[in-house]
């Protein structure tokens, strides 16, 4: 049995996940005090970093109760769990003093890892960071840095696509799916492993091919056929699966993936504006994630202002469904009025805090900016008859601590495989234009 190890923890692990300590099993963990300042300027407001301050230190402070242990041996976390200790700040050690000026928290939570090391010799001291600078330099004076993965996508290659292509079916089954009543039973397709629930297929014989998805319920496959949606027609096998997610009353949660240009936001927005009859309203947002991780306070005008460049590609792609429809259609001013009453909002992801989303047709896009428990924390606020979309492309990050295989987007997709009113599809060929798909490829 492996000796228990110490992992002492940086600020932003916390803001990531605030169960966090409860991810790290026998093993024990250490706060350093200068996480504890941090956390406390972070306990105000509505975005969901603030959430997750305010509910560790809640935690933490349940756990240790009256006791002054925490300070000294520790505090017990839970059954078949380790011990969980504040460090206060001592003197920088002298093999860091030179090269890490103690005016700088990272470089505190790193000398107080740094310094535990050096005194338990024999138990191995590890600094879990979300900061890839930070685990450099503690790399670089020898301590061991980890990245904080309970919730990463371990191999980002083999994750589900929603689609699959079969070759060599047999002309008589794919001629089938094209006569009445346009399906045909599973084990007519001869497949290495098992089709999942809303799982698509092309089916190619020598001289045609069928679209289809794979119907759990019945067992059997369903031709997917291509049909407009609010004037916006699917231009590939790809987007025309999508419509058939989007537009499928038994699929509830949806997900969107793909390089930029394929069409997720817009036919997302699409398919929701063509069932608007169905749903209260259609909600569409965006998490901020400010370019060079500025705030948004340092953007000039009010609150509306300083939000709208951030808002504007979803207006945009607004703009693209209205100029397929003619200016003087009533599909045309429906889209203003839909704005102006708020059938159709659009808006930043932190404004749905607190709201409970029932019958909504509800996108988010650029979801690959939301770490794993943002995405749990949306879906959780679905209520009755309310459908909710993630589109993003999980190669494009923003997020200064996310990546491909730690953001929430395709975390999503690797544990919904398989759920009966989940769908996804990954959308590789752009549609924007020539010159896109070529920079999109090349570049």
């Amino acid at each position: 049995m492996p000796s228990p190890k110490t992992f002492v923890l940086d600020t932003n692990v916390i803001l990531h996940d605030s169960s966090c300590i409860h991810r790290f099993g026998e093993n024990d963990i250490v706060l350093p005090i200068t996480v504890l300042e941090e956390l406390d300027r972070f306990k105000k407001g509505n975005d969901i970093i603030n959430f997750h301050a305010r509910k560790f230190v809640r935690t933490v402070d349940e756990i240790t109760g009256t006791s002054r242990l925490m300070f000294d041996t520790g505090i017990p976390i839970g059954e078949g769990l380790g011990r969980i200790s504040v460090h206060i700040d001592g003197q920088f050690h002298p093999d860091l003093a030179f090269n890490f000026p103690d005016s700088e928290q990272d470089h505190r939570i790193l000398n107080t890892a740094y310094t535990l090391s050096k005194e338990n010799s024999n138990r191995e001291v590890i600094l879990v960071t979300k900061d890839v600078n930070l685990r450099m330099k503690a790399k670089s004076v020898g301590l061991r840095a980890e990245d904080y993965t309970s919730d990463h996508v371990k191999d980002i290659s083999i994750l589900y696509t929603g689609c699959r292509l079969i070759e060599d079916v047999s002309a008589e089954t794919v001629n089938t799916l094209y006569e009445e009543p346009q399906q045909i039973e599973r084990e007519a397709i001869e497949l290495e492993d098992d089709p999942l629930p809303n799982e698509f297929f092309i089916l190619r014989s020598n001289k045609r091919s069928a679209l289809s998805v794979y119907d759990s319920e019945n067992n059997n496959f369903r031709r997917v056929d291509k049909h407009t949606v609010y004037n916006i027609m699917p231009r590939n096998a790809e987007q025309t699966f999508a419509v058939d997610a989007l537009t499928n009353g038994q699929v509830k949660l949806a997900t969107l993936s793909g390089k930029a240009g394929t069409g997720k936001t817009l036919i997302a927005l699409a398919a929701a504006l063509s069932q608007e009859a169905s749903y209260d309203q259609i909600y569409l947002a965006r998490p901020i994630v400010p370019l060079s991780n500025k705030d948004t306070g340092y953007l000039p005008g009010d609150l509306d202002a300083k939000l709208n460049p951030f808002m504007q590609p979803l207006y945009d792609n607004l703009g693209v469904i209205k100029n397929h429809a003619a200016h003087d259609s009533q599909r045309y001013n429906r889209l203003d009025e839909m704005l102006n009453n708020e059938k159709l909002k659009i808006a930043p992801l932190s404004y749905i805090r607190g709201r409970s989303l029932v019958n909504i047709f509800f996108i988010v896009d650029e979801a690959q900016n939301l770490t794993p428990h943002e995405i749990k924390t949306i879906i959780t606020r679905a209520g009755e008859n309310t459908k909710i979309v993630f589109t993003g492309d999980i190669f494009q990050i923003d997020h200064p601590y996310l990546d491909s295989h730690s953001n929430g987007l395709s975390y999503l997709i690797d544990k919904m495989r398989g759920q009966d009113i989940y769908s996804h599809i990954t959308m590789q060929k752009g549609e924007r234009s020539e010159l896109a798909e070529l920079a999109s490829n090349i570049l």
